[in-house]
């Protein structure tokens, strides 16, 4: 399929380093002329946190978007850039448009997943805000970093799962729009994870947490 809102080209010439870990960081992933369409076609979310697409409504050009996020040309272009075959691996994206305090503590991801993909869809981003993602070295500091990723339109960034792959942000509280696609193990695992985002949000209703 052709890619009509994604630039393949902030993939192929994105910041790439394997210290600490192996990721890389891209901007201007979103196509100039499609911004304006994915903004206001972003789902109108209200719970805080991670959404599967299962659980979101989806429109426009963002249904799109989606669409081309989880496509095997993305995939392929993944796997050149990592030096590693994607193919494999199902899919599990989800969508967050609000942030609360305690997200972002220092983590590496589940093993179950291979590789996490972040694209961030905010207009703007103050420096020194909370919120910024950070490449680290460790699962105790924010400091010092290899580097702070800025969550604004079309920037991109993705890592291979490691037990260093350290990462995390200081706190937010208020609007971070940001979609993830994760590639994980087997079927099994997409499935267990989709049941689990599932529940939590079901008691983030009932208990508002």
């Amino acid at each position: 399929m052709a890619l009509s809102l994604l630039n393949v080209d902030a993939i192929r010439t994105a910041d790439r380093s394997s210290e600490p870990y192996d990721y890389m960081l891209g901007s201007g992933f979103l196509k100039a002329d499609a911004v304006a369409d994915l903004r206001r076609d972003f789902p109108a979310i209200e719970k805080p946190g991670y959404l599967t697409v299962d659980e979101v409504q989806l429109k426009g050009r963002f249904r799109d978007l989606i669409t081309e996020l989880e496509s095997e040309e993305l995939t392929e272009e993944l796997s050149k850039r990592f030096g590693r075959d994607l193919h494999p691996f199902p899919r599990l994206t989800t969508i967050m448009k609000r942030s609360q305090p305690k997200y972002g503590t220092i983590h590496t991801d589940g093993p179950s997943k291979v590789m996490t993909m972040l694209v961030y869809m905010n207009d703007n981003w103050e420096a020194g805000e909370g919120g910024r993602l950070r490449v680290l070295y460790d699962g105790e500091h924010f400091e010092p970093y290899k580097v702070e990723v800025p969550p604004v339109m079309g920037t991109v960034f993705a890592f291979l799962r490691g037990d260093q792959s350290w990462h995390g942000h200081q706190p937010f509280v208020g609007e971070r729009k940001v979609v993830q696609i994760a590639w994980v193990t087997n079927a099994d695992e997409l499935a267990r994870k989709k049941k689990r985002n599932r529940a939590a949000q079901f008691f983030k209703g009932i208990f508002g947490r």
